[in-house]
């Protein structure tokens, strides 16, 4: 009994060992990993990097990570227009299946999901927001972007009629989805401005608009939109995703 009890405390010092060797070991893995990333994609600050699962040395050994968290804040990502970014808050992804190479070099995921919040202030850059003429005597232009509920963007009008600003902004509620690599805001419905029913391609030139957001990190991209309380929650995904390399 003496020599089982002391075998038992032997394997409870070795399994702490290795507890204490394993997450040592993470802990130093997601910290060389977040800075890779961040020189990887030019990043003005470090990102949040998790590695996920118990042990983590097993999976080292394996040569590949089943589960990865990764956190991106005030990200710019591209309009498609040379020069122009677009500020995404906070990207949010889960890697699957993460491959890395014998010196560590590179690491590609089977599979991401996340998501990707744009606020309405920069989803703002592509509506028009100089006044444009959308009928005689009548021009608009959009002052604002807000959550209308249910999904919805409300677009707020600023209108002049014969030179005199319409008092109150006329809103419209518009739906949001994703097409390609675009993020695309349409009016459900048409406003009057003045008492008069407009021709609708005038008035969708102000109200309707679309943003491209690209080359995100790794390749990943845009998958489904919804409107929230401060701006565009995106759904993203990707297959193949390289983290470094």
């Amino acid at each position: 009994m003496r020599a089982l009890r002391i075998l038992l405390i032997v394997v409870v010092i070795l399994g702490g060992l290795f507890v204490i060797a394993d997450r040592v070991a993470v802990h130093f893995a997601e910290g060389e990993a977040a800075d890779k990333l961040r020189s990887t994609e030019n990043l003005a600050s470090t990102p949040d990097v998790s590695i996920n699962g118990f042990p983590f040395l097993t999976q080292v050994a394996g040569g590949e990570l089943d589960d990865v968290e990764v956190g991106i804040d005030d990200y710019d990502a591209s309009t498609g227009n040379a020069g122009e970014k677009i500020r995404i808050a906070h990207l949010r992804a889960h890697m699957k299946g993460v491959e890395f190479s014998g010196d560590y070099s590179s690491a590609t995921a089977a599979t991401a999901t996340g998501t990707a919040t744009v606020g309405y202030d920069e989803l703002m850059k592509a509506a028009t927001s100089e006044p444009t003429r959308i009928a005689p005597g009548i021009d608009a232009k959009v002052v604002g972007l807000s959550d209308g509920g249910n999904g919805k963007i409300k677009v707020s009008l600023q209108a002049t009629v014969l030179g005199a600003q319409v008092p109150e902004p006329i809103e419209v509620l518009s739906s949001v989805k994703v097409k390609d690599d675009d993020v695309e805001v349409v009016a459900d419905g048409l406003p009057t401005i003045g008492g008069r029913q407009l021709a609708e391609s005038r008035i969708r030139a102000i109200t309707d608009f679309q943003q491209t957001i690209d080359e995100l990190p790794g390749g990943i991209e845009l998958d489904k939109v919804e409107a929230a309380k401060d701006g565009v929650e995106i759904t993203v995904k990707g297959s193949n995703v390289k983290l470094a390399g």
